[in-house]
Parts: C-alpha cells; structure tokens; sequence
C-alpha cells in the first residue's frame, strides 16, 4: 500500500470532533482522501483541522446538528456541486443516551437518541446514496456497537438504535449489491473515548485501546481496493464476521 492510497478521494466523516471519528478523519487524510469533517462544535472541528493540517492533509469543516434533516440535505447538494461524487463516509457519529430502565426514559431522551442514532444515519444514506454510486469506489463504514448484539440491562436505549443501524447498513449493502458501492459496518469495542468513560467512570481508561488503533482497522475497509461489503468488522476479534447475504 502506497502512502497516499486515497489520493484524490473525498471522504466524509461524521462525529468527527473527537474520539474515533476525529481519529479516523486524521487517518483517511493522513492516507491523501480530502476529508469533509463534521461535528456539532466549531471548537472541535478545529482543533481536528489543525491536526489534519499536521500530517499534511485538508479538510472541509461542516458544523453541523444531525437532527438537523434539512441541513443534511442540503450538504448532499452542496458535496456535489463542489466535488460532483463521494467515495468515502464514514457514520461515526452516535449519542449514549440515558442508562435506563426501558419504562423509566424520558420521552425527550427517547426522542434524541433516535434522532442522532437511526434517523439522522436514514438521512444522510438519503442525501449521500447518490454520491457515494457517482463514485467508480464508493465505500461506506457504519460504526456500531457490540451492544447491538446484547440484552443487556438498561442499555436499551443505546443497544436498540445500534442493531437498529446495522440493519440499515446490511439493507443498505443489500440494495448496492450489484454496484460499486461497498456497505460495511464496524465494532469498536471498548474505546479509550469520552462516551466510554461516561458509561463506565469506574474504568481505568489507560487500559483500553486509543481512538487512533481503532481508527488504523477502518482505513482499509475504505480503500479502492476492499471488495467486501454487508460485513462487521469487530476490532475486538480483529476479523470480519459474516451477516446472511442476498445470492
């Protein structure tokens, strides 16, 4: 592999402010892609800039609220009247939400973590589909979450929108069979990140991998030359698992 084997992509990265979306931003620019970067605070986006800047990469900044539809929307427009395709993006972007019993959550609280953890992703699938198939190698990474695959005691809120995103990101693959685009989704694992570190304050965070490891296993699920596609790469096994495809 080259140094620069994204030369000339544009890859798009959501939640890219800090933890694993910042990290990979640096990461596909670091690799040549120019990285459209966005997150809810203009703060954060710039201090990935200057880090971007730093391994001699560019950036586009978008701050942005994905609950705000419209605004998605119109940056499926603006990314092709500027750049005429996508070819890469990656949906990192993700709220906890309330650790709750399921009868004891706020309708509100319900409400925002749906709106950022599936319906925000439905949008930009929406706004970004026709990029992503504009491009001879699209590739799209959906990060997940081992709690996708578990029952477990008053995550449900969490573990509810993450299963519900993979199956969008299996569906979505499904439906591109055929095409250039590749559909891909990705578990991180315990992360050394400020999400983590909310969910289990108890925990010594020096014991868990960095942003950056878990960042160093998506790049390659985005380049050219990665053929798979409705699969879940699990960064704690460190191989692809396999989900029931099509024929």
């Amino acid at each position: 592999m080259t140094d620069r084997p994204l030369a000339d992509k544009i890859a798009l990265v959501t939640g890219a402010t800090r933890g694993i979306g910042a990290a990979t931003a640096v990461a596909l620019a670091k690799a040549g892609a120019h990285v459209v970067c966005l997150g809810r605070t203009e703060g954060g986006l710039q201090d990935v800039d200057d880090n971007i800047r730093a391994v001699g990469g560019t950036a586009t900044l978008v701050p942005l609220d994905l609950k705000d539809s419209e605004g998605i929307d119109r940056l499926g427009g603006a990314l092709y009247e500027r750049y005429g395709r996508l070819d890469i993006y990656v949906a990192n972007a993700g709220i906890l939400g309330p650790l709750s019993p399921l009868g004891h959550i706020f309708p509100k609280d319900w409400d925002d973590i749906v709106a950022v953890n599936l319906t925000a992703n439905w949008r930009c699938v929406r706004s970004f589909d026709p990029l992503l198939k504009l491009s001879p190698a699209g590739r799209v990474v959906m990060v997940s979450s081992g709690a996708a695959h578990k029952a477990r005691a008053y995550w449900g809120a969490y573990a509810l929108t993450k299963a519900g995103l993979e199956v969008m990101g299996r569906t979505w693959a499904a439906e591109s069979i055929s095409g250039n685009l590749k559909v891909n989704l990705f578990n991180p694992g315990p992360i050394r990140t400020r999400m983590r570190a909310k969910a289990f304050p108890g925990e010594d965070p020096m014991g868990l991998p960095a942003p950056e490891e878990a960042a160093a296993a998506i790049l390659p699920l985005c380049l050219p030359g990665f053929m798979e596609t409705g699969r879940l790469y699990d960064f704690p096994q460190g191989k692809l698992l396999d989900f029931q495809m099509p024929a």
